[in-house]
């Protein structure tokens, strides 16, 4: 080989040993940022964040259907799957603030609401109004043809704090919590608060507060209780929200 050869080549395995160390420079900065994301938690909160829109959507297609349906629509929000889904309603109905399975009034839907319905059956004994059953409604707006069909979960490693609607006299943190909507164009007051993991931490807390009257739902950072009523009428609607 010629000298002229050896140093074209020698070039080459120099320019190609560049060009590994440019590429595991660019792996090692890459790992470095990935881990300062999940470290300072904003991975997390980003998914909270989609979470929370997620469920704005949802309360924004609930109370539009209510409205165009003429039927009562309900979101439902399940704790152990950390899961939403909208339901419809097969005759009105009058939400009952008092409700003990945690329903408003509904007819039960799980075996701990059932529970609760039969242990206050035999407390008050005697005639009861039919409650109103709801089925399950996928995206298109249909009955779903299968249960769970238009389930929709939370983002990955994001789970229910707490909720609290109007018809509760206190917030759920387990089983499923429900937000009523009503043909008239309206909802109930709420606050839907979701946090990252397991962390009981406030700071680590988002909020949607749903105004009941346009059903805009207001994200807010950190756990925010239900805002109490400010005059007497809303503290009539919070002990009977009521239906049409």
């Amino acid at each position: 080989m010629t000298t002229d050869h050896h140093k074209k080549l020698a070039r080459a395995v120099r320019r190609g040993l560049t060009l590994i160390e440019v590429l595991i420079v660019m792996a090692i900065i890459a790992l470095i940022m990935g881990a300062v994301i999940i470290g300072t938690g904003q991975l997390a909160g980003s998914r909270m964040r989609h979470s929370s829109t997620m469920i704005a959507g949802a309360i924004r297609v609930g109370f539009s259907r209510a409205t165009a349906s003429s039927k009562s629509v309900r979101l439902v929000m399940d704790f152990q799957e950390n899961e939403i889904w909208l339901e419809e309603g097969d005759q009105p109905m009058l939400v009952q603030s008092k409700d003990t399975t945690g329903t408003g009034g509904a007819a039960a839907a799980t075996v701990a609401e059932q529970q609760a319905l039969e242990e206050s059956s035999r407390i008050i004994k005697g005639p009861t109004a039919p409650r109103t059953a709801f089925k399950e409604i996928d995206a298109m707006g249909l009955v779903a043809s299968s249960p769970g069909k238009g389930h929709k979960p939370l983002e990955r490693g994001i789970k229910f704090r707490e909720v609290q609607t109007a018809h509760d006299d206190a917030p759920r943190s387990e089983g499923r919590a429900y937000l009523y909507f009503w043909p008239g164009g309206q909802t109930e007051s709420a606050s839907i608060q979701l946090k990252i993991g397991d962390s009981n931490d406030e700071k680590d807390a988002l909020t949607l507060i749903v105004a009941p009257l346009t059903g805009k739902a207001t994200v807010k950072d950190g756990a925010v209780p239900l805002p109490k009523p400010e005059t007497d009428r809303e503290a009539s609607d919070r002990e009977d929200p009521g239906a049409f």
